[in-house]
């Protein structure tokens, strides 16, 4: 268990690294305390690539951000994620408010950001016929698109995975020792050896900095909370519609996904639980009042679920992308809050910049920058699936009926690299059970393909690893 490089935290960042990295050759180890990847601030945002108009000018924020949006559609073609650059409105309410709309247009242009414009009410309304009377202007960003932040991670770790990196779940780091130029990472029962270590742990990373005395960076769970509409409200949006953002972030948001749902959120609070991801009714009922500002057909009715996120919000507000004071091998990644998505790719660059010279490791000749690309049987042609089914007969086995997902899919993924272990996994990499019924028709027959498929009592799955068993006894 000897690496060249250590990276803390399977997230979008983490695993874009470990992506970047896998280029050379070197060992590198993706280090994940949880079940699976994705798992924290990955799979609960909004799914944003930002244009990169709201970050002040001269940050990290503005620089990554306008570079990794650059970036993404092409990575997002090799890797084989969806993506749509549908573009972003922000709109006004007011004239004061077209004045903070000049100021991000300026801002904008200092970032570098290419395309913007300031459409007045009647353009507005043509672009998006469900937005409120009340709007009188908005700034248009052709550059914003939206992608499917977990199936990016995936993407990523699988490609790094493909390439020699070796994805080590449920570790959770506990200490870490310096010696001899080498770092030896626990978690009590298991130890790693690393030269160097990239600390990627979104809201845990000042925890995990202060394992080797750094203590130099503060991390603030901010919590936001959404509402997932079902597909046949999909279309009330055609871009993604911002209000005026605050101190606290862009604001309530509506949004199309890249599978066809609407997303309405996220709230903004600030809390000291870097584990509680839990909604309330309160809350997500002020956010819909909010949301209805900008399209004011919006109700309950359609939503399908609700979900809460924590962003990794440091007191620099800015990236915070450096070598550690108290060990420069030692590479902290964190305050990747919004827009942390967007600049993934850059920030992956910007770090193997940072250790890669210093390494003198050579590429690897049989670098491979893409994966296979996963079966999406519900996008087929009825002879594209004739033809699968010929080939493998588990394709022609619906699993999720509200999404069209087979039994060959959900195989696919639990037998892909670093493939799924639990129900959510499968959900992330499949999307069985993120349909209407959430899970209620398909829940149990991905339950008994996963322990088909891995070899263990059916009572041994998890909703998503721990003790978040589905079964625990047989009846009678």
């Amino acid at each position: 268990m000897n690496f060249d490089v250590a990276i803390v935290g399977a997230g979008v960042v983490g695993n874009l690294i470990a992506r970047e990295l896998s280029r050379y050759d070197i060992k590198i180890a993706i280090l994940e305390k949880c079940n699976d990847m994705a798992m924290g601030t990955s799979k609960a945002n909004s799914a944003i690539v930002h244009a990169g108009f709201d970050a002040k000018p001269g940050t990290l924020k503005a620089k990554l951000n306008v570079s990794g949006t650059s970036l993404m559609p092409d990575l997002c073609k090799t890797l084989h994620v969806p993506f749509k650059p549908v573009g972003s409105l922000v709109v006004a309410f007011s004239e004061e408010e077209k004045e903070t709309l000049n100021e991000l247009l300026d801002r904008g242009v200092k970032n570098g950001v290419p395309g913007l414009e300031i459409y007045d009410r009647a353009k507005l309304k043509e672009v998006e016929p469900n937005i409120s009377d009340s709007a009188v202007a908005a700034l248009w960003a052709p550059t914003a698109g939206i992608v499917c932040p977990y199936e990016l991670t995936i993407a990523a770790a699988e490609n790094a995975v493909i390439n020699g990196a070796e994805f080590i779940r449920n570790f959770e780091v506990k200490s870490i020792k310096q010696e001899n130029g080498l770092f030896t990472v626990s978690n009590g029962e298991r130890e790693i050896t690393s030269k160097y270590i990239i600390n990627a742990a979104g809201v845990f990373c000042d925890e995990i900095a202060k394992l080797i005395g750094d203590d130099s960076i503060h991390t603030t769970p901010r919590k936001g909370e959404y509402m997932l509409c079902d597909k046949s409200i999909g279309n009330l949006a055609n871009h993604t519609i911002f209000q005026c953002p605050s101190k606290m972030g862009k604001g309530i948001l509506v949004t199309p996904t890249v599978d066809g749902n609407l997303l309405i959120g996220p709230s903004a609070l600030d809390i000291e639980d870097k584990t509680d991801v839990t909604t309330t009714a309160s809350t997500l009922a002020s956010i819909l009042e909010t949301a209805k500002k900008s399209v004011p057909v919006l109700t309950t009715r359609e939503v399908i679920t609700s979900f809460a996120g924590l962003r990794a919000h440091c007191d620099r507000d800015d990236f915070i992308i450096e070598k550690s004071t108290k060990n420069p091998n030692f590479i902290n990644v964190a305050g990747i809050e919004s827009p942390g998505l967007s600049s993934a790719p850059a920030i992956a660059l910007y770090v193997r910049d940072m250790i890669i010279p210093e390494m003198g490791a050579a590429e690897k000749p049989g670098f491979r920058p893409d994966r296979d690309e996963p079966v999406r049987f519900r996008h087929m042609s009825n002879e594209e699936r004739k033809a699968i089914i010929a080939k493998n007969p588990a394709y022609g086995r619906i699993i999720c009926r509200c999404e069209t997902i087979t039994e060959g899919e959900i195989l696919d993924a639990i037998h892909a690299p670093a493939g799924a272990r639990d129900v959510d996994g499968v959900k992330r990499r499949t999307r069985a059970g993120m349909g209407r019924c959430q899970g209620g028709f398909c829940g149990s027959k991905v339950v008994e393909l996963l322990a088909r498929e891995l070899g263990v009592e059916i009572n041994q799955i998890t909703k998503f690893g721990g003790d978040s068993k589905i079964l625990y006894e047989r009846t009678k």
